[in-house]
This record gives C-alpha cells, structure tokens and sequence, in this order.
C-alpha cells in the first residue's frame, strides 16, 4: 500500500464508521445489488464480475472499506479511502496518482434508488472498486492521475477527461462478439446499463482520436460509447495521450 503524504486532498479525507450504517442503509445496499447483478451477470465484463470476487463484496451488507483495501493492496496496491465529498481536480489528481481512489461513504436513501445526482457509496465502491483488482486497469488508473496532477493547462485535462469519461465512468469492452460493461456509470446506473444492452446507444470501436473529440453530455442518456477489445488498449491509450499532451498535439 502506497504510503505518501497527501497535501491538496487531506482537508477532504475522514473515517468510514462503518457501525453508524442502519439496517435500512443495509437493506438500500442489498436492493441496489440485488438489481444490478440480475442484469451484470449477463452483462458486465469478465474482469468487473472477477473483482467483485476478489475484493470481497457482500450482496446484503454496506462495504467496508477498511477490508476491501486490505484484499486490494497486496494484488495492485490499491485503496479505498474515505472522502467527504466531491474532490477539486488537484486533490482528485493526487489521490489517483498514489492509488488511492476517493470513496464517499453516504448512501442513497430508498426514494433514490434510481439516481442521485452525487456519487455515493454504492457507485463509487459497487461500480468502480472491483476493476481496481485488475492489474492493467490499476496501473492505467495511477498513470492517468499522475499525468493529469502534472499538467494545469485546462483545455488538456478537459481532452484527457474525456478519456476518463469513455474509460472508467462509461466504458465497454468486446468479449467473445457481445458488447460487455466495464465503466462505474453502466455499472451503477440501471437506465444507462439498459440502454447499452437494449441497442439505443451507438458503439464505436475505440479510437482515442475519436475519444478525445467527443464531448461529454452529463444531462441525457448516452448515444456513443466506445468498445475496446481489451483493457490493455486504454492503459496504451493513456500513454499514447501523455505522449501528445508533453509534445503539444492533444
């Protein structure tokens, strides 16, 4: 497990009280996975459904966060660490760059079980965590923070958020000829999942020149998404845009 100092997310980091959790916020969890698995086990790539295995998640009880680091670090050397809330890009930056991922420890009540506009619990650690035990995603994960933490020209970190976006938030990947989730957006959203399986989003095969020209829509149902045919194809992609950003062609 990394062990440097953070400086811009510190203000933002607190404890998990895991005892805190009601048996209602149990019972929220365990509905929420409950619906999402019917459909990810058919669904959701081979390496999501392997890392819900590996790190330990539990269908009917909130995930603690303090376990799930301790079967993550000696596999890719990543953790989940609590945060407050939304992060300002550098203290985000910072924590990606020491393989910390930021892991809000609210969660939605059952009247939101559809949406909410912030990231809680169940789609920070249900949607992203599990694709942290995969080692070539964990190392495209550090490399993207450590490269974003060192550059403060906006219109670059706008291009390589769109990489992010079409990666980590609503990525696909093409296993055995069937169009597969990856990304914590699909993951943890059931209407956006659907929309990918029923046929209502278009997918390209992944190119990063496309990528990086195709803005982000926050406010609507996804009409493009991208398949690569392995997660080796975004950890190249990420130093491929690290090469253009360091010579100016971004």
């Amino acid at each position: 497990m990394t062990t440097e100092v953070l400086s811009a997310a510190a203000p933002y980091l607190i404890e998990q009280d895991y005892a805190a959790y009601t048996e209602e916020q149990h019972s929220v969890w365990a509905e929420l996975v409950g619906r999402a698995l019917r459909e990810l086990e058919k669904h959701a790539a081979r390496e999501y459904l392997e890392g819900f295995e590996i790190i330990g998640l539990q269908k009917d009880r909130l995930p603690n966060l303090v376990s799930i680091s301790k079967r993550l670090a000696p596999r890719t050397g990543w953790n989940s660490t609590p945060v407050s809330g939304f992060l300002p890009a550098p203290a985000f930056f910072e924590m990606l760059s020491t393989r910390r991922f930021p892991t809000t420890t609210w969660l939605r009540s059952r009247d939101s079980l559809e949406y909410t506009p912030e990231p809680d619990i169940f789609h920070d650690v249900f949607g992203h965590v599990p694709m942290h035990a995969h080692k070539v995603f964990a190392d495209f994960l550090e490399h993207y923070g450590r490269v974003c933490a060192s550059i403060s020209d906006n219109a670059i970190l706008e291009k390589l958020g769109r990489l992010f976006w079409y990666t980590v938030e609503f990525g696909v990947i093409l296993q055995r000829g069937e169009i597969k989730v990856y990304g914590s957006g699909l993951i943890s959203s059931h209407g956006e999942c659907k929309n990918v399986i029923d046929g209502h989003c278009a997918i390209h095969r992944f190119s990063l020149d496309e990528v990086l020209e195709t803005k982000v829509k926050v406010d609507e149902l996804h009409k493009l998404l991208f398949a690569v045919s392995s997660i080796d194809q975004i950890y190249e992609a990420m130093h491929e845009a690290e090469h253009r950003a360091i010579s100016g062609r971004l």
